[in-house]
């Protein structure tokens, strides 16, 4: 019966003079001048209307809509609001915000499917002209879009030419204003295309209730102490003006914070570099024989770091209200479906271990930058910790911060069925202990005896875990924490060594994965390597179809590498999106990255069960990073009832070991 259900494919075009890239969709639709400009849309597969819905003329005078385009207007307006219409946008999140503000009507995210996330769910690059170039689609997004969009669509400079104008209307480029309703006539053309193209893989039941859920907690957002956020800036700039000016009187230089400038000046003293990066001055640093000269790399030290970039973010993304909203994008991670961090970044905010750190945050909001450098050696790294803080409950309620206990190792030993790592879980042990304790052969305890050594336990296994090598534990810290390379090689020898069930997982899922590559159209069941008692043998099953190689997850949920195949040396390929440069290419990958797709895969599955189970539950989560949920509740709330549910079993993952840890915080804070 869904299928029966009339669609109405929508695309709009909106101006507002706020700058959407850097305050987010919300803020720019709460901006006053606001407005719709343009509506797309189309019933089913059918041809599409466009509806221009300026307000006023250029000349500041109320448009009278002709009757056929006012009666348009008002069944287009009709069928947003009836729930028995499925709405469909591509990035709809933006279309259900811009149509509340307009009609003053909640948009139910319920009642709308989106192609982007259909796009993501199936592999493809999320944005419109990129999810149309990989389906290689007859008719694409037209190029001349962007061009438009800075034309109509954003402020313009007031020029003696434009005569002062602050804004362009239709007359003033009619030519434009046509091409401009053709774009978008157009978006809404490839939006069907794209639709009805992957509608043979649609987004699962339960992932539209997950997706409905993230949409409302990005509506929700979570409230910013501005007043800190302000001061740091504030105290920021002080610092770095004070230290500049020290740099300038130390060097005679005009300025100082110029690379090349200071490079020649540190060449006359007898100190040659290639750069400035933090590795160089450190070095340089351990060279330099002079107070003067070892005071000016020291000021170029901590003049290079950056610490405020994120309370500016958060600046500038506050509404009205102090609150950050659309942080979190939804299957923003495509390989594995995880959320991705949006405007400020919360998935890579720095760790706090200041002590007494309410006392800190006042001295920061006093803006008291010379009580800072007495007591502190880097006020940037002071600030810097203090980003997770600027992070608040409103009045009368507290943070609840809830996380899984070492998620992705439990997974991967469930999924693997290394038994005695599970035995870690069951006893209630810690397995970064534990896998330090098999890798430097002493006992290992969380701040106890050889506590240090647990550190290097978590980073082994990250970086082990999915057959990572020496580059891998680099890039998890190992050499920061003093291990030489022999060192590091040791650690991959015996970690590899200490849970033999592991790697041969990764063998078995490329195998599975290559055997669904040679008989397409089958489904391939992979197995554990070590059964376990009260589990099911089969992990996950592949399938390749005409388009792409399937995984499908325990959860229901499917993984898709679009294009795969065997290439040419035997090794598994598919078409992706590069993260860095963002192109569509071939990608290669081996057991080991699938098994960590997979396990990045369930823990997040794991989430989003604990995430309706708490929404379920009353508990309104104002965002979330990696495995951790953070619930707005009350005061007087326990983390402990949040952090019960989130340990609870979940049906499809029977013999599945979870832990909820927790604590309540009036700020935001690494615990």
């Amino acid at each position: 019966m869904e299928n029966k259900r009339r669609r109405l494919f929508v695309d709009i075009e909106t101006y507002s003079s706020v700058d959407i890239t850097k305050a987010g969709a919300f803020k720019y639709i709460e901006s006053p001048d606001f407005e719709i400009l343009l509506i797309a849309y189309a019933w089913d597969d059918g041809p599409v209307n466009v509806l221009e819905m300026l307000r006023a003329d250029y000349y500041g005078n109320p448009i009278d809509f002709d009757e056929s385009v006012y009666d348009e207007l008002q069944d287009v307006e009709a069928a947003l609001l009836d729930p028995k219409v499925v709405k469909v946008a591509h990035n709809s999140a933006f279309e259900r915000a811009a149509f509340t503000r307009h009609l003053g009507e909640d948009m139910p995210p319920e009642q709308w499917e989106d192609t982007m996330i259909m796009a993501a769910y199936n592999g493809l690059p999320m944005s419109l002209d990129a999810a149309g170039a990989a389906l290689q689609l007859p008719e694409q997004k037209m190029k001349e879009g962007k061009a438009l969009i800075n034309y109509f669509c954003k402020p313009c400079k007031p020029t003696i030419t434009n005569k002062g104008r602050t804004r362009n209307y239709p007359k003033h480029a009619p030519e434009k204003w046509a091409t401009f309703c053709e774009y978008c006539r157009r978006d809404v053309e490839v939006t069907q295309t794209i639709y009805y193209r992957l509608a043979s893989y649609p987004v699962t039941d339960f992932e539209r209730q997950v997706w409905a859920l993230d949409a409302r907690i990005n509506e929700r957002g979570v409230l910013v102490d501005i007043e800190l956020a302000r001061a740091a800036i504030a105290v920021d700039e002080a610092f770095k003006a004070d230290h500049l000016d020290e740099l300038a009187k130390l060097t005679g230089l005009d300025n100082p914070n110029s690379v090349s400038q200071l490079k020649d000046w540190l060449e006359g003293v007898g100190l040659s570099c290639e750069s400035l990066n933090k590795a160089s001055v450190a070095d340089l640093k351990k060279a330099a024989t002079d107070p003067t000269t070892r005071r000016v790399l020291e000021l170029r030290s901590l003049l290079g770091k950056t610490s405020t970039k994120k309370y500016e973010a958060m600046v500038n993304a506050a509404g009205a209200d102090s609150r950050i909203r659309s942080i979190a994008q939804y299957y923003g991670a495509g390989r594995t479906g995880r959320w991705a961090g949006r405007l400020v970044q919360l998935q890579n905010l720095p760790q706090n271990h200041l002590d007494d750190i309410g006392t800190v945050r006042e001295i920061v909001r006093a803006q008291d930058l010379e009580l800072l450098e007495m007591l502190y050696d880097s006020v940037p790294d002071v600030l810097s910790q203090l980003i997770r803080t600027a992070l608040v409950a409103k009045p009368g309620h507290t943070f609840l911060v809830s996380d899984y206990a070492a998620i992705e190792a439990r997974v991967i030993a469930y999924l693997a069925g290394e038994q005695w790592r599970l035995d870690v879980f069951a006893q209630g042990g810690d397995i970064y202990c534990s896998s330090a304790s098999q890798m430097f052969k002493v006992p290992v305890v969380k701040h106890g005896v050889n506590g240090h050594l647990r550190q290097k336990g978590k980073v082994a296994e990250l970086a082990c875990g999915y057959g990572g090598g020496v580059a891998a534990l680099k890039a998890f810290g190992a050499d920061k924490m003093g291990l030489t390379e022999a060192e590091m090689q040791d650690i991959v020898d015996q970690w590899g060594a200490a849970p033999p069930s592991i790697p041969k997982h990764w063998r078995a899922v490329e195998q599975g994965a290559k055997r669904a590559l040679a008989k397409p159209g089958q489904w391939v069941m992979v197995l554990r390597p070590d059964h376990l008692p009260g589990t099911p043998d089969c992990v996950v099953k592949y399938r390749k179809d005409a388009d792409a190689l399937r995984c499908l997850l325990p959860s229901g949920r499917i993984l898709t590498y679009w294009g795969a195949r065997l290439d040419s040396d035997g090794s598994i390929c598919f078409m992706g999106q590069n993260q860095t440069t963002r192109k569509w290419e071939k990608t290669g990958t081996w057991g080991g990255k699938l098994v960590e797709n997979i396990v990045q895969a369930f823990a997040r599955d794991c989430l989003a069960v604990a995430m309706v189970k708490l929404d379920a539950a009353g508990y309104g989560i104002v965002f979330h990073v990696h495995d951790e949920v953070v619930i707005e509740a009350p005061d007087g709330s326990r983390w402990q009832d949040a952090a019960a549910i989130m340990g609870e079993p979940i049906d499809w993952a029977p013999g599945l070991l979870l832990r909820g840890d927790g604590y309540e915080t009036k700020f935001y804070m690494k615990d």
